[in-house]
């Protein structure tokens, strides 16, 4: 019996792991590939493997693409598995949703939070920074909320790092997505350079800053407010978290996202002085 489960994915340029995603998903009722217009072979390759496939051209306005999908992706399930194009369900998870809808919709429950299995450096991390992201989705209860950041550069279609919300009761599962990123290591540092303009936005604009920092998770609620994020960020997870356990894969992810969240700062700062600058420019040209 397949799971009443309706996987939407979001791709770009997927080809070369959308193959091996796909056929981790045989066991929903459903897969829904929503497109922005690759220029690859991910379309064929996801038809082929008895995907539906919905192109998403963004118009520069919300809704972006994952509210986009569970709108205009029409899934027929009520439940939703949203996933990026290298994330899949580990076969642990697959038996727990499984038996999770064995009875039946939940009822009063409007998403799962799930932990992500991360692959960094070409090995899964077992100890550490885990993330954690709320991906089976009620596609009416739950809703990524409309924040101001259209004029934020670096996120661009995709919303940014927040969760979907729901007034109905958010669960957690227990057993992990596998976040299984092939790409080269330069891949993910162009990656974060994009994300680390978006965050050093909101820095700039402090009410958009806490109207998204409400929708991270709990943790990262919390850690949006700790000064000398970079310091605390590798203390916590190479250290307290332990880590220096995944030898020098962990190493050089904690030390990767310790830079990313000093690129942030100094990227805050750099936009502080130019606004300073400017401020003082009008008087610099009155004095003349």
């Amino acid at each position: 019996m397949k799971i009443p489960v309706s996987v939407v994915m979001i791709t770009w340029n997927e080809e070369a792991g959308i193959r091996q995603t796909l056929a981790h998903l045989t066991d929903f009722d459903e897969i829904v590939v929503v497109d922005s217009e690759s220029q690859d072979r991910t379309v064929e390759y996801a038809e082929a493997a008895g995907a539906r496939v919905v192109n998403f051209s963004w118009n520069g306005q919300y809704p972006k693409k994952k509210q986009w999908s569970l709108i205009h992706g029409q899934p027929r399930n009520e439940w939703v598995l949203l996933l990026d194009a290298d994330e899949y369900p580990s076969r642990e998870l697959i038996e727990e949703i499984r038996e999770l809808f064995a009875a039946g919709n939940p009822v009063g429950v409007g998403a799962y939070d799930i932990l992500l299995h991360y692959r960094f450096a070409g090995r899964f991390l077992e100890h550490g920074h885990r993330v954690v992201k709320r991906s089976l989705l009620h596609r009416t209860a739950a809703e990524f909320p409309v924040v101001d950041d259209l004029d934020a550069p670096g996120i661009g279609m995709i919303e940014g790092h927040y969760q979907p919300q729901t007034d109905l009761e958010v669960r957690a599962l227990q057993h992990p997505l596998m976040h299984d990123d092939r790409d080269p290591v330069s891949t993910w540092f162009a990656r974060h350079n994009k994300y680390s303009d978006w965050e050093a936005y909101l820095r700039r604009h402090p009410d958009a800053r806490r109207n998204i920092a409400a929708k991270r998770t709990r943790n990262g609620a919390i850690f949006d407010r700790i000064p000398f994020k970079p310091i605390a960020f590798f203390a916590y997870g190479y250290i307290a978290r332990r880590g220096f356990l995944d030898g020098r894969a962990g190493l050089d992810y904690h030390l990767a996202l310790a830079m990313y969240y000093w690129q942030i700062d100094f990227k805050a700062r750099e936009l502080e002085r130019e606004a300073a600058e400017r401020r003082e420019s009008p008087r610099e040209h009155a004095s003349r």
